[in-house]
């Protein structure tokens, strides 16, 4: 099954990044691409900044407007489509993650388990976390999410270990302090530590970043996506900086790729 891990620039309005969404993903779907995969907290960039007052604004209820419309958009194109978004639930703020299946119903919703998507001092009634993993069936075998820093948390990754998935569908955020997209940087400090991390869980990943547009205040993520196969090695890339399509060909129900391209927005 063609895969698109889709890197799109976030912006301040979240009307125009569902807009980019729609059009990148529809460029993906032209191209053959039937699951695309987004990234954290993509509807608004994980801009929240502790501030119930600024960060519920934030968030959207699931199901709500943002799941229906994309959910709108699967359905018209019979696709799956994955992707970070921050949820509002009751006064309270997760940091969460969707897949809408061909159908445009929720296949899977998941909740960030780790809590370093906010500040330590973060209000514990207003700020909360997921307890569950869980994966489900498609096509390519089954899949569950996990986002961030989750992937640093022992505990999470054995639990994650546990459910025997196919594939981890990975979104994240993540930037430097300098404000760079340092390619050279990320290739040999930080990427061999998540694709270490990737071979503790044992299973094939899909990792996809944002590229936080300067609109976004105190967010400079860079960008970037990435194939990562079960024993850690990177089978396919696509370099930080850039916002475009990172094309994948993948074995449906195996945890392997036989194909990759670039498709950056021109």
């Amino acid at each position: 099954m063609k895969t698109a891990l889709v890197v799109p620039r976030v912006t301040v309005d979240v009307a125009e990044n569902l807009a980019t969404i729609e059009r990148m993903a529809t460029d993906a779907i032209s191209s053959g691409a039937k699951f695309v995969l987004l990234p954290e907290a993509v509807l608004t960039g994980l801009v929240n900044n502790d501030d119930p007052s600024h960060d519920l604004r934030l968030g959207q209820t699931i199901p709500g407007p943002a799941t229906d419309r994309l959910g709108a958009f699967c359905r018209r194109h019979r696709a799956w489509l994955g992707f970070g978004m921050l949820e509002r639930e009751d006064g309270r703020l997760y940091d969460s993650a969707v897949l809408l299946g061909p159908d445009g119903s929720i296949s899977l919703k998941y909740r960030r388990n780790q809590p370093q998507w906010h500040g330590r001092k973060a209000d514990p009634s207003v700020y909360c976390q997921g307890v569950d993993i869980g994966i489900v069936r498609t096509p390519l075998g089954t899949l569950g999410f996990l986002l961030c820093g989750d992937l640093f948390d022992d505990g999470i990754v054995s639990r994650f270990v546990d459910l025997r998935a196919d594939w981890l569908l990975f979104p994240f955020a993540r930037c430097f302090s300098d404000g760079t997209a340092d390619q050279v940087r990320w290739d040999t400090e930080e990427l061999p530590e998540y694709v270490e991390r990737i071979r503790m869980v044992r299973t094939p990943a899909l990792m996809v970043n944002y590229l936080a547009d300067s609109s976004l205040q105190d967010d400079n993520s860079f960008g970037g996506a990435f194939l990562v196969s079960a024993q850690g090695e990177v089978v396919a890339r696509y370099p930080l900086g850039v916002e475009g399509t990172l094309m994948v060909d993948l074995q449906e129900e195996s945890d392997k790729s036989t194909q990759a391209t670039r498709c950056p927005r021109a």
